[in-house]
């Protein structure tokens, strides 16, 4: 079962928590359409190394929730990586590894960028995250772009009405595009699926894309952490980057055209057979880059 902490005085985060509580900690952090069971198999292997792992339900999923009606449902990029530091606060955890995917994975280089004496190593899928919002409305090659079909879908009510109607069906399209040799159950995405039964699920989802493509403002309270990320912050931090090379949208990369946002020591690793939700479909490389990270200098 999940537990909760209060980020004041804004809302709840659900969170799965094991390993020692003197342990290292490190935070999983899950992508969209996925939830905290991306990590089912990394979390158990990494508390048995001993590390205290916290798994975090993101903004909008799960049981996480807003304490008031009137607060912003948020989902830009400084909103995530700010839960991020408002839950190692509630928490009184100094520091962590922060290790993720897709929005987790955004998140991550967020914290990590801004907040750096807060984390003591990054993992992230598909190397440095943070948007630069002055390109939004510049293409990328058609092939990618395809595979974006439904950040342009939610801007429209019509893609408001299937994020509410459809949410599973949306997810099963998303995950067989984004990982085309996952061979994912229906009981992996029933799971999944229960945790887009959230209150604010449809506004924060929507609010990603429509931010991320300038169609809507963001919340103040983080315009400042906005305009730092404009400037495309560098990583500080040891870092260890993965590319799937079976990721249906991402083309993997050898690090090179990431390599000047990360001014710390970074590795970066292709690996294979993995697509998108790189942690569930390779634990094991999961597992082995967040090993690595605590041991770079």
């Amino acid at each position: 079962m999940p537990v909760e902490a209060q980020i004041k005085p804004l809302k709840f985060v659900a969170y799965y928590e094991d390993g020692p509580a003197d342990g290292q900690v490190v935070l999983l952090l899950h992508g969209w359409p996925y939830d905290i069971h991306s990590y089912i198999d990394v979390a158990p292997a990494l508390v048995k190394q001993g590390y205290r792992v916290i798994v975090p339900y993101l903004r909008g999923n799960g049981p996480t929730t807003f304490l008031q009606r009137d607060t912003f449902r948020s989902g830009e990029q400084a909103a995530l990586g700010a839960d991020i530091i408002e839950l190692l606060d509630a928490l009184h955890i100094p520091k962590a590894i922060f290790a993720g995917y897709d929005w987790g994975g955004r998140g991550a280089c967020v914290a990590a960028a801004l907040w750096p004496d807060r984390c003591s190593g990054l993992v992230s899928v598909n190397s440095y995250q943070i948007q630069d919002l002055s390109k939004a409305w510049i293409p990328l090659d058609p092939k990618i772009e395809a595979g974006f079909w439904y950040f342009f879908y939610f801007l429209t009510p019509r893609g408001e009405a299937a994020l509410i109607q459809t949410p599973k069906d949306i997810a099963r399209v998303v995950w067989t595009k984004n990982s085309p040799a996952w061979n994912f159950t229906e009981g992996d995405l029933n799971r999944a699926a229960e945790t887009f039964i959230n209150p604010d699920y449809v506004s924060i989802v929507r609010h990603v894309y429509q931010h991320r493509l300038l169609y809507a403002p963001g919340d103040p309270a983080y315009a400042e952490l906005e305009k730092n990320l404009l400037k495309q912050p560098k990583i500080s931090v040891p870092t260890v980057t993965l590319d799937g090379l079976m990721d249906g949208n991402f083309p993997p990369t050898n690090g090179s055209s990431s390599a000047a946002y990360f001014t710390g020591p970074r590795v970066h690793h292709q690996v294979a057979r993995a697509g998108h939700n790189l942690p569930q479909e390779r634990p094991d490389a999961f597992v082995d880059a967040v090993l690595e990270v605590a041991g770079l200098k």
